[in-house]
């Protein structure tokens, strides 16, 4: 018994003396100036935590003009789509930043649009006053790559899942097909416009419940990132 503690501390020791002299080492060779024991150099051995990735939230019609603009039967203006747009865009970007994602609001002429190379892309907008109720969602028409249809399928599964709305194609436009951000962003940014229900037949959801409708964006982009990203923890569903 005697003998396995000796063996046991002369253990101990060899492994003290053996990071005795790998710190004399490396302190040795940094006062030398020898470049691969530099403090950066030594840092690059070990693993980088991986960069969160950056999503851009387009606020529809910010900087530009009002958008939709809904009124009473006195004539007065009760709710205007680009404030509606700008609310939900601060809530989802607010739910991005908690998981640690990168987030930028943009206006909608933004001059950071040429060219951009993002991780994904959505533009918020609320369709007209007429009383129908619904979503719809777009990506680049002409030849959308594999990550705008996933970003465009995850969109499809979360949002309605989490507003209650349906689906409502009848009226997309060529205007969301071929929606001008679509020709100024890089072609490798997944993006997709989406209207987030009629100002007129949805218009309390998505004022009272602008929370609910920022979290159906939100769990989308999730969604999308998930799919794409298997290390990112998965997007409840």
């Amino acid at each position: 018994m005697r003998r396995d503690l000796l063996g046991r501390i002369q253990k101990v020791f060899l492994l003290v003396s053996i990071l005795l002299i790998l710190v004399i080492g490396v302190l040795a060779a940094q006062d030398a100036g020898l470049p691969w024991a530099t403090g950066e150099s030594l840092a690059g051995l070990l693993p980088s935590a991986p960069k969160p990735p950056h999503i851009v939230l387009i606020s529809g019609h910010k900087g530009n003009d009002s958008g939709a603009v809904c009124t009473d039967a006195a004539g007065t203006v009760t709710v205007e789509e680009a404030d509606v747009n700008a609310a939900v865009a601060e809530r989802v970007a607010g739910l991005l930043r908690q998981k640690g994602d990168e987030v930028d609001i943009f206006d909608e002429f933004d001059e950071r649009l040429q060219g951009l190379m993002a991780d994904v892309l959505v533009s918020l907008h609320a369709d007209s006053c007429v009383a129908y109720s619904g979503y719809k969602a777009a990506h680049r028409d002409n030849a959308p790559s594999a990550a705008d249809s996933l970003l465009l399928a995850c969109m499809d599964e979360r949002y309605p899942a989490a507003t209650g709305l349906v689906y409502h194609p009848d009226t997309i436009t060529q205007d969301m097909i071929d929606y001008h951000v679509f020709r100024k962003i890089d072609r490798s940014t997944p993006a997709l416009i989406l209207e987030m229900g009629f100002l007129g037949g949805d218009g309390r959801l998505l004022t009272e419940g602008a929370d609910t409708v920022a979290q159906g964006v939100a769990d989308g982009i999730s969604c999308f990132l998930t799919a794409s990203s298997p290390e990112r923890t998965p997007a409840a569903p």
